[in-house]
C-alpha cells in the first residue's frame, strides 16, 4: 500500500505543474480562468488525497501505544 501512496503523492506533485494552461486564456463559469480553476479543482482532488493518505498510512500502532495507562506509578506532578 505504502507504494501506491507514493505513486499517487508524486502524480499530485507532476499534476501541480500547469504548463498547458499558462497561457490559456479561456474562462471557466465564465469569470475564472482555466488555470485558477485548475488549481481550485487540484486542490480538492489534493486535499481528498491527503484525507486518503492519514485513513490508509496512520501509524496506528503508535496512536495506540500512546493511549496505553501510564504505568510509572510515579503519580501526578
Amino acid at each position: 500500500m505504502n507504494k501506491f501512496v507514493y505513486l499517487v503523492l508524486f502524480l499530485l506533485l507532476v499534476l501541480h505543474q500547469d504548463f498547458w494552461l499558462w497561457d490559456d486564456a479561456r474562462l471557466v463559469f465564465g469569470f475564472m480562468p482555466a488555470g485558477l480553476a485548475y488549481h481550485a479543482g487540484y486542490s480538492l482532488v489534493a486535499a481528498l488525497c491527503w484525507a486518503w493518505v492519514i485513513k490508509v498510512a496512520w501509524p496506528r500502532h503508535l496512536e495506540a501505544w500512546a493511549d496505553e495507562p501510564d504505568d510509572t506509578g510515579g503519580g501526578s506532578e
